[in-house]
């Protein structure tokens, strides 16, 4: 099994959901599970059913978190080199096409969350800036087609 990369934060965030499923949303389901065992005849009972299937998400996303932790490769936010961009530091990048700035945290997959603008180093975008320097541009394949970007900025 392959690595998962992990920034420290990201690691620290997945321990505490992991720890608020244990002790907060595995209580919940399995409460929900006994209401709804009252409810009479199992055979019949759509309450009993969505509570079950809903301990059952409830139980998978702990083992989602608990493999994802046990597979970590955490990646020390003082040891990042900012000469070239690598998982962890912040990338400011020039959209040419669209003659846009943006900034993003480079992450594992794990972590990747667009709204937040942290982006995985296995999407298009990410796996193209890896190891290139302030300056380059770079060509990111995408399914919407060909991008080129410049690399204004580097940062921990």
């Amino acid at each position: 099994m392959e690595d998962i990369v992990l920034t420290r934060e990201g690691y620290k965030a997945l321990q505490e959901e992991l720890e608020h499923y244990i002790s907060v949303k595995r209580a919940e389901a399995a409460e929900r599970v006994k209401v709804a065992r009252d409810f009479g005849d199992l055979s019949e009972n759509s309450e009993y059913d969505a509570a079950k299937e809903d301990q059952g998400v409830v139980e998978a996303r702990i083992r989602e978190i608990e493999e994802t932790l046990k597979r970590a490769k955490i990646i020390d936010g003082e040891a990042i080199d900012t000469t070239t961009v690598s998982v962890g530091c912040f990338v400011k990048v020039h959209d040419i096409e669209y003659d846009e700035k943006n900034e993003y945290k480079l992450v594992g997959s794990a972590e990747a969350n667009y709204a937040e603008n942290k982006i995985s180093n296995e999407s298009a975008l990410g796996s193209a800036l890896i190891g290139h320097k302030v300056g380059d541009v770079i060509e990111v394949k995408a399914p919407a087609g060909v991008s080129n970007f410049k690399i204004l900025g580097i940062r921990k």
